[in-house]
C-alpha cells in the first residue's frame, strides 16, 4: 500500500512540476523577466511560480480535505517546504539587496554615475550656419512621414509608419527615422513572411521625405507578433541581459539595426542603473551581436531618461543625502523636458540645470553623448526652457502661435534656444531664437535666416555683440519683375532680375527701401549666398 501511494505521490509530484513549468514557461513568454539576481521582476516570477506549484500540490494531494489541524499543516509544510523556503532566501536577498542600494547608505556612490566636466559653450558647440539647423521636431516629423506614406498607394493600405521617430545622425547628417508597421493583425498575417518593406528617412534640416524600400523586408521589429518581436527575440536569446527601451537605427549603408543597450546594477543588487554596451540585431536578418563597445555608427546607448536619472543623483547628493532634505546646500536638477544636438557625428542630449528651489531659471546646462556618456556642464544663469518658450510665445501672441520645445544653438557665440513657432493646425509659420541669459531678447522671423539676422540686430542693439556684417555676394542687375507678399503679418518683396530666373526675397522690416524700387531700376543686392528659385537678400540698393 505505501509502495503505491508512493508511486502515486511521485506521479502527483512530477505531474504538478510540469504544469508550473508550462506555466512559467507561458508567463515567461509574456512578461520577460531576465532571469538575474540584479532584476526584481525576476523574483516576483518566481514567487508566482512557488505559488502556482503550492496551490497544485494543496489541490491534487487533497490536502483541503483533511479536518485535523495537525495533519492539514503537517501535509501542507511536506508538499511545500522547498519551495517556501527558497522564497524566504529570495524574500531576504530581495529586502537586503534593498537596503544596500539605498542613496541613504550609498548616495557616494550614485553621483559618481555620472561626473559631467565643466565645458566651454562657444568652444565644445560650434557655430553652425542657419541652413543647417534641424529645425524638425517629432510631432513635424510624424505628420510629414504619414504624408508621405499616403503617397504610396502600394503600401499606404497594409502599412502605417511607427509613431516612433528617432534621431540619429546619418553619414553627418541630423536625420529621424522610423520603420513602417502593420496597419492591423490581419495585415500582419498577410504580409508577415515578407517583413516591413520599407523606412522613412526624414531630413533635419531640409525636411526631405525618403521612403528607402528594401529589398528583403524586416522580419524584427517591436510591432512584430511571436518570437519575432525584437523584446522577445533578444530575451530569448540572451536570458540573463537585461535591457533598457530598443532604438531603432541605421548604419552608414543604411541596413536597419534595432539597438539594444544593455542595463547594469553597479550599486548594491539593484541600484545604479547604467549600461554596459549593447546587443544589436539585424532588422532584417535578426543576426545578432553583444558589443561591449559599441560601433561608432551608433548613436543611441544611454536613453535621455536614463542620463537625466543619473545626473539627478548628482545634483541631489553630491553633498550627502541628508543635505538633499534638510539645507539643500549646492542641490540642483534638471528642468523638465530635454531635446538633442547633433556634433561630431554624435547625438547629445541637452537638458538644463536648475537649483532645487524650482524658480524658473537655470544655472547652466550639461550636453551628454548618447554613445560614450561623455557629458560636460556649461554655467550659464539664465532662464529655463519653459520661460524661453512662453516668451517667444509673448512676442507672437496676437497670433495664438505655440512653439515648439527649444533646441540649443550657438549664435554669435551665446547659448540661443531655437524653436519653432506653429498655428492651431500644427504648421509651422515662424521662428524664434531667444537669448538664454536675457530671455527678453527674442528674435522671430517667417524664415530661419530672417529670424537670425533680427536676433544678431537684438544683440548688437542691447550691446551683448557687435554688429558684423555677414558675409554675401554683391549682384547687380536690372529688375525685370517685382511681386509681394504678406506672411504672418509681414511684408515680403521678390525681385527677378534680367537675365536670372529665381528670386530674391526681402522683408520690408530689413530694408525699407524695397518698397521704392521699379521694374527697370538698376540695383545692387545683396544675398546670403543661397541657392534654389528663392533666395533670400540682406539689403537692396538703387543705383544712379
Amino acid at each position: 500500500m505505501d509502495k503505491i501511494s508512493g508511486k502515486s505521490g511521485f506521479k502527483r509530484t512530477a505531474l504538478n512540476i510540469f504544469i508550473t513549468l508550462a506555466f512559467g514557461l507561458v508567463y515567461f513568454y509574456f512578461a520577460l523577466p531576465a532571469i538575474n539576481l540584479h532584476d526584481k521582476d525576476f523574483y516576483g516570477f518566481f514567487f508566482i511560480m512557488a505559488a502556482v506549484y503550492c496551490v497544485l500540490s494543496f489541490i491534487s494531494s487533497g490536502i483541503y480535505k483533511i479536518t485535523e489541524h495537525g495533519e492539514f499543516f503537517k501535509s501542507i509544510k511536506k508538499t511545500c517546504f522547498l519551495p517556501f523556503v527558497v522564497c524566504i532566501l529570495l524574500l531576504l536577498l530581495l529586502i537586503f539587496g534593498s537596503l544596500a542600494s539605498s542613496v541613504v547608505f550609498r548616495s557616494g556612490a550614485y553621483t559618481k554615475l555620472l561626473e559631467p566636466e565643466d565645458g566651454n559653450f562657444t568652444e565644445d558647440v560650434k557655430e553652425i550656419s542657419f541652413d543647417k539647423i534641424p529645425m524638425l521636431d517629432a510631432a513635424s516629423a510624424s505628420r510629414l512621414g504619414d504624408r508621405k506614406l499616403g503617397e504610396l498607394s502600394d503600401m499606404v493600405s497594409q502599412f502605417e509608419v511607427s509613431e516612433n521617430y528617432y534621431q540619429i545622425n546619418y553619414n553627418g547628417t541630423p536625420v529621424r527615422v522610423a520603420p513602417l508597421e502593420y496597419g492591423d493583425i490581419f495585415k500582419w498575417f498577410n504580409n508577415r513572411s515578407g517583413g516591413l518593406p520599407a523606412y522613412i528617412v526624414i531630413d533635419m534640416v531640409t525636411q526631405n521625405v525618403e521612403v528607402v524600400r528594401l529589398d528583403e523586408g524586416m522580419k524584427y521589429t517591436d510591432n512584430e507578433l511571436f518570437f519575432r518581436n525584437i523584446y522577445r527575440y533578444i530575451r530569448f536569446k540572451y536570458p540573463t541581459f537585461m535591457f533598457d527601451s530598443v532604438n531603432f537605427e541605421i548604419d552608414d549603408n543604411g541596413v536597419p539595426y534595432w539597438i539594444c543597450p544593455k542595463v547594469e546594477k553597479t550599486i548594491g543588487l539593484f541600484g545604479g542603473t547604467d549600461v554596459n554596451g549593447a546587443v544589436l540585431v539585424n532588422a532584417i536578418t535578426g543576426e545578432s551581436q553583444y558589443y561591449e563597445e559599441v560601433p561608432t555608427w551608433v548613436d543611441r546607448v544611454y536613453s535621455a531618461d536614463l542620463i537625466i536619472e543619473q545626473y539627478d543623483y548628482h545634483g541631489l547628493y553630491q553633498n550627502g543625502f541628508w543635505n538633499s532634505i534638510f539645507g539643500q546646500k549646492g542641490v540642483t536638477v534638471t528642468t523638465d523636458g530635454s531635446n538633442y544636438i547633433a556634433l561630431n557625428d554624435d547625438v547629445y542630449v541637452y537638458t538644463g540645470i536648475t537649483s532645487v528651489g524650482g524658480d524658473q531659471s537655470n544655472i547652466g546646462f550639461i550636453l551628454v553623448n548618447q554613445r560614450t556618456k561623455e557629458s560636460k556642464f556649461y554655467s550659464c544663469a539664465g532662464a529655463d526652457e519653459y520661460s524661453a518658450v512662453n516668451s517667444a510665445e509673448g512676442v507672437v501672441q496676437h497670433l495664438a502661435y505655440k512653439a515648439t520645445f527649444p533646441l540649443l544653438l550657438n549664435v554669435s557665440s551665446e547659448p540661443t534656444y531655437f524653436m519653432a513657432l506653429k498655428d492651431n493646425a500644427g504648421l509651422v509659420k515662424m521662428y524664434a531664437m531667444v537669448n538664454v541669459q536675457q530671455y527678453n531678447i527674442v528674435g522671430t522671423g517667417a524664415s530661419v535666416s530672417e529670424c537670425e539676422k533680427e536676433y544678431e540686430r537684438l544683440l548688437a542693439e542691447n550691446g551683448i555683440t557687435q554688429a558684423q556684417p555677414k558675409p554675401g555676394n554683391e549682384i547687380k542687375g536690372v529688375v525685370e519683375d517685382i511681386r509681394t507678399a504678406v506672411i504672418s503679418g509681414n511684408s515680403y518683396y521678390y525681385f527677378r532680375l534680367a537675365g536670372q530666373d529665381w528670386y530674391y526675397c526681402l522683408p520690408v522690416a530689413s530694408d525699407q527701401t524695397a518698397v521704392i524700387v521699379n521694374i527697370g531700376d538698376s540695383v545692387v543686392i545683396t544675398d546670403a549666398e543661397e541657392s534654389g528659385e528663392i533666395r533670400n537678400a540682406t539689403t537692396i540698393e538703387k543705383e544712379d
